[in-house]
């Protein structure tokens, strides 16, 4: 008797300690714009390396030709999150009613983004393309900002082409279909180095940039209101990828490895183009000055009020909302 009441104690116990069902990883849907380039690495690596999976967050990616289709994934619902989007493309959109909310900061400034010629272009400068035709990747996208910007700054009429990524725009204006590419770190240094290409402008040349925020991190407003602390998770992950890719050389191993690189040219990449601060997902910055510029670029009728930037800007740790 006294064997049957242990035997039936070790089974209530033993019961009592099976662990329940394992609660899954919310699972976010995520648009990314160009893959390949530093900035649009966070997600991907950061998944990779565990730091989403410790704010159970599960990551499905999906990598487009640039912030424009990226813009509409998110506006459509198929996504519920977009990153690196042009800023002028989303004021647009939310301004005539998009369901779209700025979560973060993608981008301040456009150092990261060059133009170039084939080396034997007689094309030395943007000053000197008039009337060339010049490649963007999508409307709306930092790439069409900068393009408009370089116009405006240089008193030059360009013609503007949406090439897609940078590979695609390679490919068109090495062939002559287009004057002067685009491009985005790591693709394309190579080509510069060895002197196949000739870099003739940067996104740097347009001053007003230097503390905006060219690009963003949005959200559909629908899945931000349905899902607000799993994306609130999303972020507290991206910052401390950010943070990581800064400080560990493993880091650079690993963005070596994804993005076809050696490691030196990933540590330039880094170094050169993509200054830590400009990356801070709540360093937002310059949306007024933008929403002004917008209307003259016909992106709005009308600059964003105060109170609809506070609607469309959704970062509680945002270090201003200007």
């Amino acid at each position: 008797m006294r064997r049957l009441c242990l035997i039936a104690l070790l089974s209530a116990i033993a019961g009592a300690i099976v662990p329940g069902p394992v609660l899954a990883d919310d699972v976010l849907k995520l648009a990314i714009g160009q893959r390949g380039n530093w900035e649009n690495s966070v997600s991907e690596l950061g998944q990779d390396a565990g730091f989403f999976r410790r704010h159970g967050v599960t990551l499905e990616l999906l990598y487009t030709e640039g912030g424009g289709q990226t813009q509409q994934a998110v506006i459509s619902g198929s996504v519920d999150i977009g990153i690196g989007v042009g800023t002028y493309g989303v004021i647009g959109a939310f301004g005539k009613g998009a369901p779209v909310r700025v979560i973060g900061n993608s981008m301040v400034g456009a150092r990261d983004l060059y133009w170039y010629v084939p080396a034997a272009s007689p094309v030395m400068s943007i000053k000197e393309a008039e009337g060339r035709s010049i490649a963007y990747s999508t409307t709306g996208s930092s790439t069409d900002l900068v393009v408009r910007g370089f116009q405006r700054v240089f008193n030059v009429k360009l013609k503007p082409v949406a090439a897609g990524s940078p590979a695609s725009a390679f490919t068109q204006t090495m062939s002559g279909q287009i004057d002067i590419g685009w491009a985005s770190p790591p693709f394309g240094v190579e080509a510069a180095t060895s002197g196949r290409t000739r870099i003739i402008g940067r996104g740097s040349d347009v001053p007003d940039f230097a503390d905006q925020s060219v690009r963003v991190m949005i959200a559909n407003a629908g899945s931000l209101s349905r899902k607000s602390d799993a994306i609130g998770r999303y972020m507290d992950a991206y910052r401390e990828t950010v943070a990581w890719l800064y400080s560990d050389l493993a880091a650079l191993d690993a963005y070596a490895k994804w993005a076809g690189v050696t490691p030196a040219l990933a540590k330039q990449v880094r170094d050169e183009f993509y200054p830590r601060a400009n990356l801070e997902p709540d360093r937002i910055h310059g949306l007024d000055s933008l929403s002004q510029e917008a209307v003259g670029l016909k992106f709005l009728a009308a600059p964003l009020r105060p109170e609809q930037i506070v609607t469309l800007v959704q970062n509680k740790q945002a270090e201003k909302v200007p």
